[in-house]
């Protein structure tokens, strides 16, 4: 396991746009203690040595029965897939994960995918002198030519939405938030740990994941288990001014928009890890040097009120706060690219599409 979580890192030691994933959160993936989708999922991590005892590939076999059951498949999902450029590595890793998965009666392999939805999934595929985040997968160019040259074919692609912080609120946004205001009835709250931890808050959040995500490709609803797990683990460390939702006149969560200050530079200086100094630098980026960019990590409304400028509301609020912390631009996390409900509402803002990935997959 530790060959495992350090390949990465030694891997991309010399590329200047990797942003190394930490190693306890690496090693909490296979922690069944610590991993509550294990509850409901099988993994199986493999790694490839040369003669000489070196490593050279990793990745990891995942099948999650509740996703398989939902969607009436039988996938295997590979994930933390990294490997030097040598197809003969490539090969060996995926058909390791083929062969495991096989004696388990899968019939497809898909990927790169994680346990759950929020976990990083897609291959890059273009971009590849643009740093990452914190939530995506970066890889060589190297990696898709190996994919096709193995026969593995698209499933899907997400793209990454990139825009310039505009100084004002586009009028748009403000026309069609002061109409959800007064014709629906709707306004934002600002939570805090309080409305998180004790008021329920950061499991409604969740749960209004769970329902606006359900049909969209792959996705799992979140347990109770994980949901206690993320709010726990993740809300402390999200500036709640960056947090807005929304409710209805009856106090009803109708919508969410978690986002946060970019780490992408701060983990980078950690190098994967908290102790002696990583903790100073993410701590730094978190609290007191901001960087430039910030993350916008989850977006969900409610389906009753999906298409009816809800996420207006999320712009006008978020737009001066971002100019306030000194953001310059902001980042989506991946979104499906056949979305076009939600890649349309960035129009006002001239974005970017960036970044394509893909899940690849082939039968077994």
């Amino acid at each position: 396991m530790n060959d495992f979580v350090k390949f990465a890192r030694q891997l991309y030691a010399d590329c200047p746009y990797y942003v190394p994933d930490l190693d306890m959160d690496i090693r909490d993936t296979f922690d069944r203690k610590k991993n509550t989708g294990l509850e409901y999922s099988d993994i199986q991590p493999f790694i490839a040595y040369d003669k000489e005892g070196n490593t050279i590939g990793r990745i990891a076999g995942i099948i999650n029965r509740r996703a398989n059951e939902k969607w009436g498949t039988k996938n295997v999902r590979f994930g933390l897939i990294e490997f030097i450029d040598d197809k003969d590595v490539s090969a060996a890793l995926l058909k390791a994960v083929e062969q495991w998965a096989k004696e388990r009666g899968m019939e497809y392999i898909q990927g790169p995918m994680g346990i759950f939805d929020f976990d990083k999934e897609g291959m890059l595929m273009e971009d590849f002198d643009k740093v990452g985040s914190m939530i995506t997968i970066y890889n060589y160019p190297y990696y898709p030519k190996h994919m096709e040259a193995l026969g593995y074919e698209k499933e899907v692609d997400w793209v990454q939405v990139a825009i310039d912080v505009p100084k004002e609120i586009p009028q748009k946004y403000v026309r069609v938030s002061n109409y959800t205001k007064e014709m629906l009835g709707l306004h934002i709250r600002k939570l805090n740990n309080e409305d998180v931890l004790k008021h329920g808050y950061g499991k409604k959040v969740f749960q209004l994941l769970n329902l606006a995500y359900s049909k969209l490709f792959g996705y799992t609803e979140l347990s109770e288990k994980q949901i206690d797990m993320y709010v726990k683990r993740y809300f402390p460390l999200i500036d709640k001014q960056m947090l807005p939702v929304i409710e209805n006149k009856k106090g009803e969560l109708v919508g969410v928009a978690i986002t946060m200050g970019s780490l992408s530079d701060a983990l980078r200086k950690s190098k994967g890890t908290l102790f002696p100094f990583g903790w100073y630098h993410l701590l730094r980026s978190l609290k007191w040097k901001r960087e430039d960019k910030a993350e916008l990590l989850l977006i969900a409304v409610h389906p009753d009120y999906q298409g009816l400028g809800v996420n207006a509301l999320f712009f006008s609020d978020l737009i001066p706060i971002y100019n306030k912390y000194n953001f310059k631009w902001a980042e989506t996390g991946p979104q499906l690219e056949n979305n076009v409900r939600e890649l349309s509402q960035w129009k006002p803002l001239n974005p970017s599409l960036v970044k394509r990935r893909r899940c690849w997959k082939k039968k077994i």
